[in-house]
């Protein structure tokens, strides 16, 4: 069985739901879910685990929240080779940088030397309309892992 860590950050619940949907989908292909909220954990989590998904809401004009600042700053002095990435989040189109907070992770990741498997999954606010293409996200990561 896969496994696969989830950490993700959340202010209003828009990014814990779609966590909470990409979980599903990950644990309809069989894989073991590891889900964090952000603060919970440092990046030394990242050592235990070969899959691993990020998930952040975007502040202001593009930015991380301050939840992620932290672990951002610290997956700057790591090497991510070996391991493979998903990066998902929410934002709002009435600002100029829509999802920022995902294209940000994806760059660290990158930098890092870890492998993005599939294109950022970006949320316009609520998932409700979104549901499937949730799910499908975690669906499509585990077939990546397996």
């Amino acid at each position: 069985m896969s496994r696969a860590l989830l950490i993700y950050a959340s202010m209003s619940g828009n990014t814990e739901s779609v966590a909470d949907l990409v979980e599903v989908g990950l644990k309809n292909k069989g894989v073991k879910v590891f889900k964090k909220e952000v603060m919970e954990c440092d990046t030394s989590i990242l050592e235990g685990y070969d899959a691993v998904l990020l998930g952040a809401y975007t502040w202001g004009d593009g930015e991380l929240p301050d939840e992620f600042l932290d672990f951002y700053e610290e997956m700057a002095g790591i090497d991510l080779s070996g391991k493979k990435f998903a990066i998902f989040g929410t934002g709002d189109t009435s600002y100029p940088e829509f999802c920022g907070a995902v294209d940000l992770l994806e760059a660290m990741v990158a930098e890092k030397n870890g492998v993005i498997v599939l294109p950022g999954l970006k949320i316009e606010l609520s998932p409700d309309e979104d549901e499937e293409t949730c799910k499908l996200f975690g669906e499509n990561f585990a077939e990546k892992i397996a």
